[in-house]
C-alpha cells in the first residue's frame, strides 16, 4: 500500500505473533535468496524468553518460517547481530545481568559460546576478557551505548547528555555534550545512539518526549534538533511526544552521497506513541507507519536497506518494502 506523505510506494506486512517481541534484527542472507530474522521472544503464558531465527522471502514476507530456538535463561534486555556472512554472531543481554553470544551456523542449531551453562560445539571461547574502563560511583547513569571505532564509543544517559570516550585517553570522556541545552526538559534520557561509520564525528540520539538530535564533534556545544525539545534557537517540529525507543541512520535515501559532511543524513525512529518516520535536516519528516500501540524497536536491512522490520507492542511485527 501507499503511505501519505511518502515519496514512494509501501508495501507493509503484519504478522500476528503468539509472543511479545523485545527486540529483533535482520541477519546476513546466505544466499540471493534467503532471508533471515532474529527475534527476542518473551511468552508470558510460560514466562520464558528464547532467541529465534526465522526465514522469510521477499516474495512471501508474510509468512515466516521457524529455523532455530535458544531458550534464554532469563528476559532479553537488548538484541544484536553482526552482519558477517559467514557465521554471523548475535549478542544478547537479560535483565537478570547475563550476557550472551550466539553463534548461527548455516543449516544447524544455534550454537552457544558464551554466558553459563554447556552446549555442543562450543570449544571456541572459554571465557570473556573484561576490564573496567571508568567508574562514575554511582553519579552518572548510562543508557544507551555505541560502537564508533576499535578505540572510541558513545555513551547516553540522563538529561539528554552524551559523551565520547577513546580507550587511549583513560580517566574520563574525551568529550562531553551536557543536556543542558534543552531548557525545562533535561530530565530526558537517552535511549537509543547510532554513529554513521563514514561520519563518526556526528552522533545521532533518540528520547524522552519524542526527542532526536545530532552530537557533531567538530561544534560540540551545539546540538541539530531533528525532532522534539521547542526550546528557543533549538525549536523543531515535534514528530512524536513520547520516547523514541530507537534511531538508525537510513541509507535508502538516493541522495545520500551528495549530502555536505556538515547536514545530518536521514535517522529512522520508532517511538512509543506508535509511529515510524524518517527524520531529516531542515525536511518534512516522513512518517511510514502509525500504528496504535508503541513499536518498540526496528532494523533496517542493511543488504537491502529498503526493507525494514519492526516490533509492535502487540505481539505483532511489520515489514515494510519500499520501492
Amino acid at each position: 500500500m501507499a503511505v501519505n506523505g511518502t515519496p514512494e510506494t509501501l508495501q507493509v506486512h503484519r504478522l500476528p505473533l503468539s509472543k511479545y517481541i523485545d527486540a529483533l534484527r535482520w541477519l546476513p542472507p546466505l544466499s540471493a535468496f534467503d532471508r533471515f530474522v532474529v527475534l527476542a521472544v518473551f511468552d508470558s503464558d510460560s514466562n520464558s524468553s528464547a532467541i529465534e531465527i526465522h526465514s522469510l522471502t521477499r516474495s512471501n514476507p508474510s509468512n515466516l518460517t521457524l529455523q532455530s530456538s535458544w531458550s534464554s535463561p532469563s528476559r532479553i534486555s537488548s538484541l544484536k547481530a553482526s552482519q558477517t556472512l559467514h557465521k554471523p554472531l548475535i549478542a544478547a543481554s537479560t535483565f537478570s545481568g547475563s550476557l550472551h553470544v550466539l553463534l548461527a551456523r548455516p543449516g544447524r542449531c544455534v550454537d552457544r559460546i558464551g554466558g553459563f551453562g554447556a552446549w555442543e560445539d562450543i570449544a571456541r571461547w572459554t571465557h570473556f576478557v573484561h576490564r573496567r574502563f571508568f567508574d562514575s560511583n554511582g553519579l552518572v547513569s548510562y543508557t544507551a551505548a555505541k560502537w564508533a571505532s576499535p578505540m572510541e564509543f558513545a555513551t547516553g544517559g540522563l538529561g539528554f547528555g552524551l559523551q565520547w570516550w577513546d580507550q587511549r585517553k583513560p580517566g574520563g570522556p574525551a568529550s562531553q555534550f551536557k543536556g543542558n541545552w534543552a531548557h525545562g526538559t533535561t530530565s530526558g534520557i537517552v535511549h537509543s545512539i547510532d554513529i554513521h561509520p563514514s561520519r563518526k564525528h556526528t552522533c545521532i540520539a533518540g528520547g524522552s518526549s519524542g526527542t532526536v538530535f545530532a552530537w557533531d564533534l567538530r561544534w560540540q556545544q551545539q546540538p541539530i534538533v531533528l525532532s522534539g525539545v521547542a526550546a528557543g534557537e533549538f525549536q523543531s517540529h515535534s514528530l512524536s511526544e513520547s520516547e523514541i525507543w530507537e534511531v538508525q541512520y537510513d541509507s535508502y535515501s538516493s541522495n545520500i552521497g551528495n549530502m555536505s559532511t556538515s547536514r545530518v543524513l536521514p535517522v529512522m525512529i520508532c517511538s512509543e506513541d506508535g509511529i515510524l518516520a524518517v527524520v531529516e535536516q531542515g525536511e518534512e519528516a516522513i512518517e511510514l507507519l502509525a500504528e496504535p500501540c508503541a513499536i518498540n524497536s526496528f532494523d533496517i536491512d542493511r543488504q537491502n536497506p529498503s526493507d525494514v522490520i519492526c516490533s509492535l507492542e502487540w505481539e505483532a511485527i511489520a515489514i515494510l518494502m519500499r520501492a
